[in-house]
């Protein structure tokens, strides 16, 4: 007679909704924290919480207990910990004291919610292979870093005019407003890297890690910059692959190698057209 296997104590099923629970329970003592004015550990409850939340969805994969009702556990999590967190430690610790505060940070909170029901909609609708690659407007997580751009500012050179009620007003509207925006941003999973930089990209993340430790404040506005920096060429991407039918079940690193050898072939015809019109300059 077989014995039946023993039941494990925890189920699977309830690991990832656990992490995922947590996560909340991370983000909203952020909040505590902001509201005892102590920044440093607000912010890093901040970013526990956002680390849970992005490894619960893949505890649930690789334990293959995805749910619906750890589905919408997730999405309940990313509108506190990305939207109403960061807008309770933005207004604690920076806005307390205008008027229009409470409204920047409404503002902001309400734009996180929409963007997740937009995401959500999304994943059930028919759309091109290619439009995996990209996020449309700027993800919750990403949202929540830029919200407290300002006030990384004021813990690594202190107050300033970046930590005016209009300055982090006038930011927090253009990070609710690039949320909620159409403009397309690159999904990080979707870069390829060479194989020849892989050892130069992990030496770069160990200096990272490291500086993200001694110079924490100062890494958080590296990484909006760079962000930042990174939307007009996820743009031109975009629009590309999407005039492109063709390319859309190809993958990134043949999309480049497309774009390049377009990009080659009609240099020859600038050149002779550019060329044609310096011989018809009077006196050339």
């Amino acid at each position: 007679m077989i014995k039946p296997r023993p039941r494990p104590l925890i189920s699977t099923r309830l690991l990832p909704s656990a992490v995922t629970v947590l996560a909340i329970c991370l983000g909203l003592t952020s909040v505590k924290y902001a509201l005892d004015n102590r920044p440093t550990e607000s912010m890093a409850f901040l970013a526990a919480a956002a680390i849970l939340d992005a490894l619960d969805g893949r505890i649930a994969r690789v334990l293959k207990a995805t749910s619906r009702m750890g589905e919408e556990i997730d999405s309940l999590a990313d509108a506190v910990n990305f939207g109403v967190a960061p807008a309770f430690i933005v207004y604690a610790l920076l806005l307390a004291d205008t008027r229009i505060g409470w409204v920047v940070v409404l503002l902001y909170a309400v734009c996180i919610v929409l963007r997740l029901a937009r995401y959500n909609a999304l994943l059930d609708a028919d759309l091109p292979a290619y439009t995996k690659e990209y996020f449309v407007g700027m993800p919750a997580p990403a949202g929540a870093i830029g919200a407290i751009g300002p006030l990384a500012a004021k813990m690594q050179w202190g107050d300033g005019w970046w930590t005016s009620y209009w300055a982090v007003s006038i930011w927090m509207v253009g990070v609710s407003l690039l949320v909620v925006s159409r403009l397309p941003m690159r999904k990080v999973h979707t870069f390829t890297v060479r194989p020849n930089m892989v050892a130069p990209l992990l030496a770069l993340l160990a200096i990272g890690v490291a500086a993200a430790f001694v110079f924490p404040y100062l890494v958080i506005l590296v990484i909006i910059a760079a962000y930042v920096v990174h939307i007009p060429f996820a743009f031109r991407s975009q629009r590309w692959v999407a005039a492109h039918p063709e390319a859309w079940n190809d993958q990134p690193r043949q999309q480049r190698a497309a774009r390049r050898a377009i990009r080659r072939a009609k240099q020859p015809t600038r050149r002779r057209s550019v060329a044609r019109l310096g011989l018809r300059r009077p006196g050339g």
